[in-house]
């Protein structure tokens, strides 16, 4: 007996479910349905059009009904929109956008792959403009585009600080247009913790982007944005970016059960309420192994292996179903940045018992060509040092090390799993104790108290109480930029000027990046300084983690000269 299988959805999920279907049953009838007029297109690719970097929207496209087609013998039928699901009948119903007929295709198995729709709040004057877009597929970027340049416009406001909103504002800046970013969080980029989002506001503010963040869109006016907090910010066109919600309409129209995230509900196997109805990609519900409850989670990998673990199951073939972590990377002007599992506030949030470390190594040898700092920050539950998650930006292959991460956390590893990891090496691509093993280095004398330390965020109370900090670098370093009432005792001097280190009190050490600092913190613990803590980050993170927050309030800065090299 043929298997008659419908997939409603043709991108990531459609797309890669159809394609698994066939190598599987060359004799299944296969139809895809997409209401839009492309299948298979690129979304993460969408706002780099914007600048040019993808020249032609065409070649967003990957492929066509004709290529699914002749390559796959699977029906691809565009602007087809399936406006109902009859489950006792086993049918939709499908609707024509070019011509407006409708008409019932039946089916054997049912594939929901809707994805989620752009948030756009009907309660904000101005929100349904002309001039107000969202991206979402290849249409609402030609069309984004088109205004941009028909209309000659040089400022755009870009409203949420998420992964589409600062992809599309750093590429409509790398146009030369004059670009806002409302957030209304205090930070853009919730993945990361506040102060690794700190890089990102100042790479923001560097390339020219006005970042306004702990503010939210109020009102759309002529030429205008207004924010919550009163802001004036003359702009020609809008783009939203505050998230996306899940698609369920047809879903909850067929009866079919949503989940507690306001989701499409399903089982391990990805089989909804509907034993003859699937369901994949952003429009679903789907277990976060950390968090140990449904999350959402919309990103592209994750679509793709719930499509061929669909398939599989049509075909009686067994699916392990890992749950999610969410691991995700970006690219931001001269940064990149990935990040994975859990940060400090969704492990707290959650209710763990957590610890983090903070750590500034070179990405490859220094010696070599293009060595850069990377910052990078590791999560990890205390008192097992098990893994919970990590961040890091830098210039270098920061994806690499986040992907040990992630399979780390995949694999339920410790600080000690992580420390003894045997990973390559080359002087042009990375360090003979790399990254990630420093961390766990770094975490493992904090978890068993032969070190402590204080994070970044804590620094400006210190000098702002008159705290007792060494800075460990060298003069000519220190008169370069410092800790307003930081004393200067360097690492190579320090063994000789012991006496100026106060025993009765609590100390703190700095150095650039933390290695110095970390030695000094060391031998003074051996040489009977029971008080004694490193500051995570040292002086570029300082400088770092104050920057956006002075530049923005106009607030007295804790340093004489920020340092970001």
């Amino acid at each position: 007996m043929t298997n008659k299988i419908l997939i409603v959805g043709g991108v990531a999920g459609g797309a890669s479910a159809a394609a698994r279907l066939r190598r599987l049953d060359e004799n299944a009838e296969i139809i895809m349905f997409e209401k839009g007029p492309h299948v298979s297109f690129s979304n993460c690719s969408l706002p780099y059009h914007l600048s040019g970097m993808v020249e032609d929207s065409k070649s967003l496209v990957l492929s066509t009904p004709e290529t699914f087609k002749k390559r796959f013998n699977i029906e691809a039928r565009v602007n087809s929109e399936v406006i109902n699901i009859n489950r006792e009948k086993r049918t939709i119903m499908v609707k024509d956008a070019v011509t407006g007929n409708t008409y019932e295709e039946g089916y054997d198995k049912l594939i929901l792959s809707p994805g989620a729709a752009p948030i756009r709040p009907g309660s904000i004057e101005g929100i349904h403009n002309k001039n107000v877009f969202t991206v979402r597929n290849v249409v609402d970027i030609e069309q984004l585009n088109a205004y941009i340049k028909e209309n000659d416009l040089t400022d755009v406001a870009v409203i949420g600080g998420g992964f589409i909103g600062v992809e599309v504002a750093e590429n409509l800046r790398l146009a030369k247009l004059n670009v806002s970013v409302i957030e209304f969080a205090d930070q853009i980029m919730t993945p990361y913790d506040y102060d690794m989002a700190q890089i990102f506001h100042k790479e923001m503010v560097d390339h020219g982007v006005n970042l306004i963040v702990n503010d939210g869109l109020a009102k759309i006016n002529d030429g205008s944005i207004e924010t919550q907090s009163g802001k004036q910010i003359m702009v020609q066109a809008v783009v939203l970016a505050i998230g996306v919600r899940p698609e369920t309409r047809l879903a909850e129209d067929a009866g079919l059960e949503i989940g507690e995230t306001g989701a499409i509900k399903v089982d391990h196997n990805y089989v909804t309420s509907d034993s003859n109805i699937y369901a994949v990609g952003d429009a679903i519900e789907v277990y976060h192994r950390l968090l140990h409850k449904p999350a959402l989670l919309a990103l592209a990998g994750p679509a793709q292996k719930q499509a061929r673990a669909v398939a599989d199951h049509i075909y009686g073939i067994p699916n392990r179903n890992l749950g999610v972590i969410g691991s995700s990377s970006i690219h931001l002007f001269d940064l990149n940045a990935a990040s994975t599992g859990l940060n400090v506030r969704t492990a707290d949030k959650a209710g763990y018992s957590w610890d983090s470390v903070y750590i500034l190594p070179a990405d490859k040898v220094g010696l070599m060509p293009n060595s850069n700092v990377m910052h990078f920050k590791l999560v990890y539950e205390n008192p097992t040092g098990r893994i919970l998650g990590a961040q890091a930006i830098g210039k270098g292959n920061i994806d690499k090390r986040i992907e040990v991460i992630a399979t780390m956390i995949t694999m339920n590893g410790t600080l000690e799993d992580l420390k003894d990891l045997e990973l390559t090496y080359s002087p042009m691509l990375g360090t003979a104790k790399d990254v990630v093993n420093h961390a766990a280095l770094v975490a493992l004398n904090q978890l068993y108290g032969k070190y402590r330390e204080v994070k970044v965020a804590q620094v400006r109370e210190l000098v702002e109480n008159n705290a007792f900090i060494i800075d460990a670098r060298e003069q000519n370093e220190y008169n370069a930029g410092h800790l307003k009432n930081a004393v200067n005792i360097p690492l190579s001097e320090f063994r000789d000027r012991l006496d100026e280190i106060p025993k009765d009190m609590a100390v703190y050490v700095h150095c650039r990046s933390g290695q110095r600092s970390y030695n000094m913190v060391m031998a003074l613990k051996n040489l009977g300084f029971t008080n004694i803590f490193n500051i995570s980050g040292s002086y570029l993170g300082i400088s770092l983690y104050e920057y956006y927050n002075d530049l923005v309030t106009d607030r007295e800065k804790i340093v004489t000269t920020y340092n970001f090299k």
